[in-house]
């Protein structure tokens, strides 16, 4: 623990060990739960794959039903997965998907409805008129496939530039900046009490931000519905923009927008764009600078995270009355979209739970943020 001591002071050290030994002889079900500190202000949600849908793992549904009361799928409501060609749907995951959720009594929501990328492949080769249709026919056939199931849905999904202007999919080129409200009638008709949702990543950051300001305005100007906002939440270890995330959620909850923070992680990884001088489009796979960290988070490194968690859950905590949700985007480190993201074949540590499903200092931070002695119950006499 040489690196370890570098950073925190020796008292620190005997309580964080003194925690990891306690959790070893626990198991997830008697693991205090993230959902149960967190009733009376958000519920608090993750991401589920296919194989957590399915229950192959009995460790990671132990964590699930134990820690979480809110679920997004993944992948599988994504419309290349549920609606492949024109007349044919998959909806065999998406069903065990929300079942899965009424039986464990969680909120179940829907990810997501229009978006340019992993999009049905039939659809980005079609005309206004039938991409109008298809538009109608998805909505229209998944919201109501689920109409009183699935408490919210994200209706559209990244439709914005870094600067805030549209970004050109095959939705904007053929339909103008009016799918967007085609898109959330369309979601309103097939299941008038769904929340209704606009999805995006960096919308936290001012230029950004005006652009989803825009799209809300425009909607309400039009007489159209939308519930709330889903700032994803996506960030990196080495900082976090709090000031930025804080007037988002200033901002967005005096539009009448509630405020989600949809698809939570903090990579512990360096990303190409942060390497200064670096071409973005450089290949890194298999290279051991960009991936450090194979045998394990250095426990300066965990400290680092379960520090950024803090302070980020302290935000929430403090705007509570405006945030509805915050679900993490993985179960744990082995199910996170960042092990291949933005480079192929590495090993992030960007959750609460590592690979075992046992839970990292950072959950203990997040846990702390609502009882500071929490650390101490957890010891075992």
């Amino acid at each position: 623990m040489k690196s370890f001591l570098k950073f925190i002071t020796p008292l620190l050290v005997l309580s964080l060990s003194a925690i990891s030994c306690s959790t070893t002889k626990k198991d997830s079900m008697s693991l205090p739960s993230l959902k149960s500190a967190y009733k009376s202000d958000f519920l608090i949600g993750t991401a589920l794959g296919t194989s957590h849908i399915q229950e192959r793992d009995s460790l990671a549904n132990q964590l699930i039903i134990t820690q979480f009361n809110a679920i997004t799928p993944e992948n599988i409501m994504k419309s290349e997965e549920i609606h492949p060609t024109w007349n044919k749907y998959n909806f065999d995951l998406s069903d065990q998907y929300v079942a899965y959720g009424l039986k464990n009594k969680m909120d179940v929501f829907g990810h997501t409805l229009i978006w340019h990328s992993q999009l049905s492949p039939f659809a980005r080769r079609l005309e206004k008129d039938s991409l109008q249709l298809f538009m109608k026919e998805h909505i229209s056939t998944v919201v109501g496939r689920y109409k009183g199931k699935i408490k919210g849905w994200d209706v559209v999904n990244e439709a914005l530039n870094e600067d805030g202007t549209m970004r050109k999919s095959v939705f904007y080129d053929k339909l103008g900046d009016d799918f967007i409200a085609q898109a959330f009638i369309l979601a309103n008709q097939a299941d008038p009490n769904a929340e209704l949702y606009y999805n995006d990543y960096n919308i936290e950051q001012p230029n950004k931000r005006k652009g989803v300001i825009e799209i809300i305005k425009k909607l309400k100007a039009k007489g159209v519905r939308i519930d709330g906002i889903g700032i994803q939440g996506h960030w990196s270890i080495n900082g976090l923009p709090l000031q930025d995330i804080e007037n988002s959620i200033i901002e967005f909850s005096k539009l009448g927008m509630k405020v989600m923070f949809t698809e939570l992680d903090i990579t512990a990884l360096p990303n190409p764009w942060d390497l200064v001088g670096a071409e973005v489009s450089q290949n890194f796979e298999g290279s051991e600078k960009m991936n450090p960290y194979t045998a394990g988070l250095p426990d300066s490194m965990q400290l680092k995270l379960a520090n950024e968690y803090e302070s980020l859950f302290k935000l929430f905590v403090k705007y509570k009355e405006d945030i509805t949700r915050v679900t993490f985007w993985g179960v744990n480190d082995g199910h996170t979209w960042l092990n291949g993201w933005p480079i192929r074949n590495r090993t992030n540590h960007p959750l609460l739970f590592d690979r075992k499903n046992q839970p990292k200092p950072a959950y203990f931070k997040v846990m702390k943020v609502k009882d500071p002695n929490f650390d101490k119950k957890q010891l075992v006499p």
